[in-house]
């Protein structure tokens, strides 16, 4: 089986990343990486990819092709602060959905590595002391 079904297929993706995009919308510096005035479409984009990556269905891939989380993510300044916000909000979104352990863990691991993999700005990274 997998995370996908043992955590309810889509009924529990829908409330995972809609409380994920309850919280970007909030949050006014990650709110202006988001293009579209409204969220719904990076909503249903997220969704789609969460499934698909967690053993659901495949409809990401069918419709847009092979993630490239990197390359779709290259002309956004994903600095460590935004990856901070981003895994608040993905964090706490995983507690709203009520997903339960251990899969909650693999979950969470997944999104730590995943944000983390995606930083590509070091603007506000201190310098170094001298």
């Amino acid at each position: 089986m997998s995370l996908y079904e043992e955590v309810g297929g889509a009924p529990t993706f829908e409330r995972l990343v809609h409380a994920f995009y309850e919280g970007v919308a909030a949050d006014p510096p990650l709110r202006a990486l988001y293009p579209e005035e409204d969220l719904a479409p990076a909503e249903r984009r997220l969704r789609m990819f969460l499934e698909q990556y967690f053993g659901g269905p495949t409809a990401y891939s069918q419709e847009r092709g092979h993630p490239r989380l990197r390359m779709r993510h290259a002309p956004f300044p994903v600095t460590l602060d935004m990856r901070d916000r981003w895994m608040r909000h993905m964090l706490a979104a995983v507690d709203a959905a009520g997903i339960p352990e251990p899969q909650a863990e693999q979950m969470r691991d997944y999104f730590l590595r995943a944000a983390h993999m995606l930083v590509n700005s070091a603007e506000d990274v201190p310098p170094l002391a001298p």
